[in-house]
């Protein structure tokens, strides 16, 4: 299925599944849950709501309607982790994070998203991001573009090259992560992700920040923003500068404009 296949009336419909499973099950509970609606799964900070698997839920449903390849949503594979093998194996599957940033939005946040991707033989050929608490989206196909509200994107070349505005995750998942906040800081400020790599994807598409760097890299988290932002005219890559192929099992993606990403690959440690 090549991207050329991604009609716009195929997008569309996408869009409007999202749109109608947050309508459904997300913005009714934002800022209304209850306590037996928010669980852990696999540590304290990693949270999942009934919003999260009800949301999945319909959003796969529609997709299947839509193109009838597998579905790999992030709240079933918690409960089936085989079907993660599908994104580097399916010849086609929809990809799906039905709540992009829980935390954030079981703390009332506005910083949420839902996100969806189409793969053919394990690479991302179109993505959707929805943002339901500001009603805005992010698609795009390989290709075609990306188009932040329906009006054609292009990421813009940073301000200041000698002071680049980071955004860095590795609290969590990397050996030291104070060395990589320290080597970060070289390049001008740094802050940490926003937990919702949805925003921040769409911060780099519209210059909010120069550089972003996740350690982690599922790919429901990872296969919809990494193909918007190239569309857009960024490099996303890993830091080795290997591309990134969503089911590849990797760590490290590292996004920013391509006359400065080799700067940062360089700055950050190993």
């Amino acid at each position: 299925m090549p991207s050329p296949l991604v009609t716009p009336a195929l997008s569309d419909a996408v869009l409007t599944a999202m749109r109608e499973a947050a309508e459904a099950e997300v913005l009714p509970r934002w800022r209304a849950l209850t306590a037996d609606e928010v669980r852990t799964k696999s540590a304290p900070w990693d949270l999942v709501t009934d919003a999260d698997v009800l949301a999945e839920r319909r959003i796969t449903a529609a997709l299947s309607s839509l193109v009838d390849v597998p579905v790999v949503g992030e709240e079933a594979t918690a409960a089936r982790p085989e079907l993660v093998d599908l994104v580097a194996s399916a010849e086609a599957c929809w990809v799906v994070d039905p709540v992009d940033g829980t935390r954030n939005f079981v703390h009332g946040q506005e910083d949420f998203a839902c996100m969806v991707a189409l793969l053919c033989a394990g690479e991302t050929v179109a993505a959707w991001i929805t943002y339901p608490a500001v009603d805005r989206e992010m698609h795009g196909a390989d290709g075609v573009g990306t188009f932040i509200d329906g009006v054609r994107a292009a990421a813009p070349v940073p301000n200041d090259p000698d002071a680049l505005r980071g955004a860095i995750g590795a609290r969590a998942f990397v050996a030291d992560p104070e060395a990589v906040y320290a080597a970060a800081a070289t390049l001008g400020p740094v802050r940490d992700i926003r937990f919702c790599a949805g925003w921040d994807y769409l911060d780099m598409v519209e210059g909010l920040k120069d550089y972003v760097y996740f350690s982690r890299t599922l790919p429901w988290d990872h296969a919809p923003g990494a193909l918007l932002v190239q569309q857009a005219g960024l490099t996303s890559a890993r830091p080795n500068g290997d591309e990134y192929h969503p089911g590849d099992g990797g760590r490290g993606l590292l996004t920013a404009h391509p006359s400065v990403w080799d700067k940062i690959a360089a700055a950050l440690p190993a």
